[in-house]
């Protein structure tokens, strides 16, 4: 639904994450003398993809301790999400809400008939209705563009990777007279380095395009722009905990939910705050006042 190319991108930095993934596998294959490890590899691959495939949803509600929500419950919240995806011409996600003051918000789900929405109490207290329309926009549009898909495939590819590496690392490579020990070490200890850089430049390639397709979705990119000004400052009065499992939905969150910066800020699947908000000005060929 767009006209730029973030799609080959991604198809490109997929290829080189792939190509990660089976390079520790021959790493291995060579250190215990088998082929096997690089099939091993890539079956792991693929049923951690299919698994995360078929439940992102589930998981990234769950983690949240989302519960859904009827029209009764949260009529302007059904009423935005239902006039946006008949503007899409696409079927109504289902409606969840997250008890807590951290403002977010993502879709999920593997597809538009099988997707869901999820918005905080934080960021229903925080945004006005039109904020909060160009914010459901961007989240829609990542379920039209199959980004959930996308993001799934490519947090279980780098999360394989990381374990490999780190049992690697942890029992050894087995027979290594004919390995270079400094080539295996170096490479089992960037591999999950790697990987990591791959998922977040996928994760912001993505971002970008939401925020574009969403805006173009809603006609008001100031809208989402201002959205994401009050959310960027309410995330640092009311982050999430680190947890672990909130940390695996992070990527799917219209914003970076956790406090900080320096390194930390670098390294997130989003991408700077003001880049997006500067992007989203320019569509509307002018500065948010």
């Amino acid at each position: 639904m767009h006209q730029h190319h973030n799609g080959l991108k991604t198809a490109a930095l997929f290829g080189v994450l792939w190509a990660v993934l089976l390079g520790l596998g021959a790493l291995m294959a060579s250190s215990m003398r088998s082929a096997a490890p690089i099939w091993i590899m890539a079956l792991i691959g693929v049923a951690t993809t299919a698994y995360g495939y078929w439940n992102s949803d589930k998981i990234a509600i769950r983690s949240m301790q989302a519960y859904p929500v009827t029209e009764a419950e949260a009529p302007q919240l059904h009423q935005i999400v239902r006039e946006l995806s008949a503007t899409a011409q696409q079927p109504m996600p289902r409606i969840y809400l997250s008890p807590t003051m951290a403002p977010n918000a993502f879709a999920t789900g593997r597809n538009p008939q099988n997707a869901a929405v999820c918005c905080t109490e934080g960021i229903l207290r925080l945004l006005d209705a039109r904020e909060l329309r160009g914010v459901l926009g961007h989240e829609l549009m990542h379920v039209y563009n199959r980004d959930i898909l996308t993001s799934s495939v490519a947090a279980a590819v780098a999360g394989v990777i990381t374990s490999v590496a780190q049992m690697f690392l942890l029992f050894g490579g087995g027979d290594r007279r004919n390995a270079n020990p400094i080539a295996a070490i170096a490479m089992a200890l960037l591999a999950p380095f790697a990987a990591s850089l791959i998922q977040m430049a996928i994760s912001r390639t993505r971002e970008f395009d939401a925020d574009e397709d969403g805006s173009k979705l809603t006609g008001d990119p100031l809208a989402l722009a201002s959205a994401l000004r009050k959310i960027e400052h309410g995330v640092q009065l009311a982050p999430l905990p680190q947890d672990q499992r909130l940390v695996n939905a992070s990527h799917l969150m219209i914003a970076n939910p956790f406090r900080g910066g320096g390194v930390a800020k670098m390294f997130s699947t989003h991408p700077p705050m003001s880049e997006r908000i500067g992007r989203l000005e320019r569509m509307a060929g002018r500065p948010l006042a």
